[in-house]
């Protein structure tokens, strides 16, 4: 697709989001199953249910512009869920591992938001409210994500009396 227009753009990104969500759809369970922390399991299998719901919208969008969703491999999520399965496979201690999915999970939900934030900006810059509001909606989902898991590691993972 040559890049000529803002509504390209706008396009290009959300395919480039559309294949990072299938991706990180495929990943959440192998990081629910890894996590320790029952609180951490959960984040990650609340979050599988809600990527299914990002992946959903955007299609949403794409067929409010008349585009198709797939086409595009986003790199980017693919190296940051290889970090994820990298940290899967490490031995150690569970909490260490633990604290180590978190790291590797924010790194993906800031990609995300990332992602939507800039889909929300084009969208807003080209005046489609439809497709601003829906990226919003899956924007602040990953935002809690992120909060909880920042939760996760303050209050139960990293609590400095029970890390060696």
């Amino acid at each position: 697709m040559k890049l000529d227009s803002l509504e390209k753009l706008l396009v290009h990104e959300m395919k480039d989001l559309y294949s990072a969500e299938k991706q990180i759809l495929k990943a959440l369970p192998k990081m629910a199953e890894a996590a320790h922390n029952p609180h951490l399991k959960k984040v990650f299998e609340d979050h599988f249910e809600e990527t299914k719901t990002h992946i959903s919208r955007i299609e949403s969008a794409f067929a409010s512009l008349d585009y198709e969703p797939g086409g595009e491999h986003c790199s980017g999520a693919e190296g940051l869920i290889k970090e994820g399965e990298d940290m899967i496979g490490m031995d150690g201690d569970e909490q260490i591992k633990d604290a180590g999915l978190i790291c590797a999970a924010q790194r993906v939900e800031h990609y995300e938001m990332a992602g939507y934030g800039n889909i929300v900006a084009l969208a807003n810059a080209l005046g489609i409210n439809e497709i601003s509001k829906l990226m919003r909606e899956s924007l602040e989902e990953e935002g809690k994500a992120d909060r909880d898991l920042t939760y996760i590691a303050q209050k139960e993972v990293l609590f400095l009396g029970s890390v060696a």
